[in-house]
């Protein structure tokens, strides 16, 4: 089944959980961007997507959060983009076959927009554009555009995107602040603004609290109402115990709040920063029960 057809007509989706919790976990050393990993460890990149894919994940996103060429230039290594990003893609598909959904994930460029900072509306677009292409080239099913704080940059990632590739492109916003995001946007504004350009679906993702992505999720709904919602919240706050980061919500918790997402519309839920295989296993049996 294509990806559309599944989001709009089959069950609610299943989606990945956290990337870099996984790899922080196997090692991925300070300094060292997860994307190179695609290159030096790949059978580490491929092990963290098959415990995900073992846990009933229907989508797995590739290992290229940070692959734009903006971002990547900040550790030099802008020259290896296209095939950190190719090969981010190769790595999922290899492991999931056509047992799940291949989403090329994108992150912030980490650079703020004029007239806060150097980077152009234009400028993103045509980095996000370039990345798309790159993503889709090698074969993803979709590609995720997440973490959003920006709403202008949220925009020109989505207009590169649906500009470069036909694939359907989702889009969501960490709304960490009060129900809004850092710099401000509300779920209403964002709604008004990405939803009409032609998404296949909008959302939340990480996020301070599952109470708070619960209430940033209702107001998305009540604000479109025909919006097809996405959402992959963190696993609660981090917190340092004997000098570990651990997170303070665990799998039955994280799986009560799937179906509570599940219950206002979210036609896809999975987990970002602090959840783990479990966390995913859990969002699959909570749902299959409903």
């Amino acid at each position: 089944m294509a990806f559309l057809d599944a989001l709009k007509n089959g069950p609610v989706l299943i989606a990945d959980g956290a990337m870099g919790t996984l790899l922080q976990a196997a090692g991925l050393p300070s300094g060292i961007l997860p994307e190179e990993w695609n290159l030096s460890e790949p059978a580490r990149i491929a092990a963290a997507h098959q415990s995900y894919l073992d846990a009933g994940a229907d989508i797995i996103l590739s290992n290229s959060f940070g692959g734009n060429r903006i971002k990547l230039s900040r550790a030099h290594q802008e020259g290896q983009a296209e095939r950190l990003n190719a090969v981010a893609v190769e790595i999922v598909r290899r492991v999931v076959g056509t047992r799940a959904f291949v989403a090329g994930d994108m992150g912030p460029t980490g650079e703020l927009l004029a007239p806060l900072g150097p980077l152009t509306p234009e400028m993103a677009r045509q980095a996000y554009a370039e990345q798309a292409r790159w993503l889709a080239a090698a074969g993803a099913d979709l590609l995720v555009i997440e973490t959003m704080s920006d709403l202008q940059e949220a925009q020109a990632a989505a207009e590169g995107a649906l500009q470069a590739t036909t694939l359907p492109i989702v889009c969501t916003m960490s709304f960490d602040t009060r129900q809004r995001t850092m710099m401000g946007v509300t779920p209403e504004k964002m709604v008004e603004t990405l939803w009409p350009l032609g998404l296949a679906a909008i959302g939340a993702n990480c996020g301070k609290s599952l109470e708070e992505n619960l209430q940033v999720l209702t107001r998305l709904r009540a604000a479109g109402p025909t919006a097809t919602l996405w959402i992959k919240p963190n696993a609660g706050l981090p917190r340092l115990v004997a000098g570990q980061v651990v997170y303070d919500v665990g799998p039955a918790d994280f799986a009560e709040y799937a179906r509570k997402f599940a219950d206002l519309g979210a036609r896809v839920v999975g987990g970002c920063c602090g959840s783990t295989p479990a966390h995913i296993a859990a969002v699959r049996q909570a749902l299959a029960a409903r």
